[in-house]
């Protein structure tokens, strides 16, 4: 019968037994959009964590650019106006 030519480590040996701890990560939906998200956290496609607004979402920031811009080129065109009308 075949024996073992070296004593095998513990690392090794122990090594097999790893990722028995290893469980299934749960999921929950967003109570704001249904969203698929980890429990206890915030939601990335809105932003909201128990009903508040906590995070500001990609969309949002292009909104505030959008206002940003206009604004700029507003006062943009209103100086150039008055420029003009001198």
């Amino acid at each position: 019968m075949p024996v073992p030519k070296r004593k095998r480590s513990r690392a090794r040996r122990d090594s097999r037994f790893a990722n028995k701890g290893i469980k299934v990560k749960a999921i929950t939906g967003c109570a704001n959009c249904k969203d698929p998200i980890a429990p206890h956290a915030a939601c990335q496609n809105c932003g909201f964590y128990k009903g508040v607004k906590v995070l500001a979402t990609k969309a949002d920031r292009k909104a505030k650019r959008l206002v940003v811009k206009a604004a700029k080129k507003a006062t943009k065109k209103a100086s150039s106006n008055e420029s003009q009308s001198e």
